[in-house]
């Protein structure tokens, strides 16, 4: 890490109508350095970042680049005094290629001034290569999964040859092996003195990646460490104002209750005799699937439809779903809740003891499975939607009589899964796009609750959000569990797999490989299994 310093911030300030986003911060990034930005979901680091990339041009206080005073018009005048960003919510045209988007606004041009395709090609199979990406860069945008678009964001910044760059939560969306790539691509950044500002809510990449870390907290400094000077619970009590001692309730896993439930009212009917609830070996099976593959009559790119899947899912358990990138987990989830492509099915799926084939989410909804998918903003929520309406979408038929909507009961459940769940809003009419990530992802919850499931899909339920509304989803899915949900979980955060859930199960190109238990099973284990190695525990179900 060099002494010379690329950006100096100094006492930065913005307001928000009445609400103070910034106070006074001070910020530097050091040229060969990775500087992490730390601190929970409204703690501000957007606001400074987009000052930065020049998005926010009203606000108080200096920006200097190079020692010399800066006001960016816009991000164009940020990207021309080399400062580029890969903002949390990716910036990429769907109906377009991944060449053209890397090279929008910057094509390459033959004499004749029209596009030069082949040029467009080469610098984009050149700037993926150095990421170890495995995109094809003639593909739309659209048709890639989230990781691989939040791959082409990351190509598309290092193509404008940074001095400056901004990572605002770019792994958020990939799985260990990406991340891992990643990080050998921000050291190769680093030895040739590209300073770097860091966003993440992951500890355990901070520690390897960054040299230092400022925390904000509401909208001022909390303070400026260097990594491996600080403790990890020192920087979180940074970030939250107070001691976390553990995200994970693991004393809760050993037992079960299944009260009160509509999945308990369906285990009473299934259960054979008197058997202890809390007994792992008396839970009720809930989903089962047997040898399921899915053939589309639409082949789309880069999906892994179920190829070969097996597992159960029992009342009251949480089950993980492991793998890396192109492991078919997200195909899994959406297949079983009918929002899959249309196409041949074999196998079996039996939802409480009976055959279940959900042909669209409706289907399912009606058969007590809800899902949170991966992307919420593109896939689950209307950003300029009120909280309430957002929260009662799919709950509309429960609050109506004769075909209309009770208003006092609608107003009634809205109330209390904001109160039951914690959701931070103004009021219920605010817009659900103006709140935070964790708070978003609760409004989902929310949502799917609302619909009394007994079957719970989740896919990244955690992407972008804090560690404390981390903290906050992984005691509500144990809360959920003990009243007898069944839950299956996809997660590309091993330490998230081994913390929440009773067994992992982990697949390779659509395929169960292992089905193991937390108790017995480490990190290591999963990943050998989803790399095609040995994993120790394994249990073939």
């Amino acid at each position: 890490m060099s002494d010379q310093v690329l950006v100096t911030m100094v006492d930065v300030a913005k307001r928000f109508g009445g609400v103070v986003a910034l106070d006074g911060v001070d910020f530097a990034v050091r040229a060969g350095e990775v500087h992490a930005l730390l601190g929970e979901n409204g703690a501000g680091k957007s606001t400074l970042i987009n000052i930065l990339s020049g998005v926010i041009t009203d606000y108080e206080g200096e920006v200097a680049v190079d020692g010399l005073p800066v006001r960016f018009a816009g991000p164009a005048g940020a990207q021309a005094a080399g400062i580029a960003t890969i903002h949390q919510e990716l910036d990429l045209v769907p109906a377009l290629s991944v060449a053209e988007n890397l090279m929008l606004g910057r094509e390459p041009r033959t004499p004749l001034r029209t596009v030069d395709r082949r040029a467009m090609l080469g610098t984009a199979e050149e700037q993926l290569g150095q990421l170890g990406a495995d995109v094809d860069p003639r593909l739309p945008v659209g048709s890639l999964r989230v990781g691989e678009q939040q791959l082409v964001e990351i190509a598309k910044a290092l193509s404008l040859n940074a001095r400056v760059l901004v990572m605002d939560e770019p792994t958020a969306a990939l799985a260990d092996a990406e991340v891992r790539r990643l990080i050998t691509t921000i050291t190769g950044l680093r030895e040739r003195g590209v300073g770097i500002v860091y966003i993440s809510h992951r500890m355990e990449e901070i520690e390897v990646v960054a040299d230092r870390a400022t925390v904000l907290r509401n909208g001022t400094v909390a303070g400026t460490v260097r990594l491996g000077r600080a403790s990890r619970q020192q920087i979180i009590t940074m970030m939250v104002g107070r001691s976390v001692e553990s995200l994970f309730d693991t004393d809760a896993r050993s037992d079960h209750g299944v009260a009160g439930s509509r999945a308990d009212a369906d285990a009473a009917d299934l259960a054979d005799g008197d058997s202890d609830a809390g007994d792992d070996e008396a839970r009720v099976p809930l989903l089962e699937i047997d040898n399921l593959a899915v053939r589309p009559k639409v082949v789309r790119p880069r999906r892994a439809e179920p190829a070969g899947v097996n597992l159960t899912v029992r009342s009251g358990e949480i089950v993980g779903l492991a793998g890396l990138m192109g492991a078919g987990r997200t195909e899994l989830l959406e297949t079983l809740f009918g929002a899959g492509p249309a196409g041949r099915r074999t196998g079996g799926v039996r939802l409480a003891g009976r055959p279940y084939s959900p042909r669209h989410p409706r289907a399912a909804l009606r058969a007590g499975v809800g899902f949170v998918p991966e992307d919420r903003r593109r896939s689950a929520l209307v950003l300029d939607h009120p909280v309430g309406r957002s929260i009662v979408l799919t709950a509309l038929g429960r609050l109506t009589t004769a075909g209309f909507v009770r208003r006092q009961r609608e107003r009634s459940a809205i109330r209390q899964k904001i109160a039951e769940l914690a959701i931070k809003t103004p009021s219920a009419a605010a817009p659900v796009g103006a709140l935070s990530g964790g708070n978003q992802q609760k409004v989902i919850f929310a949502r799917q609750l609302l619909a009394q499931p007994r079957l719970l899909l989740l896919d990244e339920p955690t992407r972008g959000v804090d560690i404390g509304a981390k903290a906050e989803i992984y005691r509500l899915l144990r809360r959920l569990a003990d009243d007898g949900l069944g839950i299956l979980v996809a997660s590309s955060e091993l330490p998230e797999l081994l913390g929440v859930c009773d067994r992992v199960v982990v697949l390779r190109r659509g395929r169960t490989v292992a089905d193991l238990d937390v108790s017995d099973c480490t990190g290591e284990d999963i990943l050998a299994a989803a790399m095609g190695g040995t994993a120790a525990g394994r249990d073939d179900r």
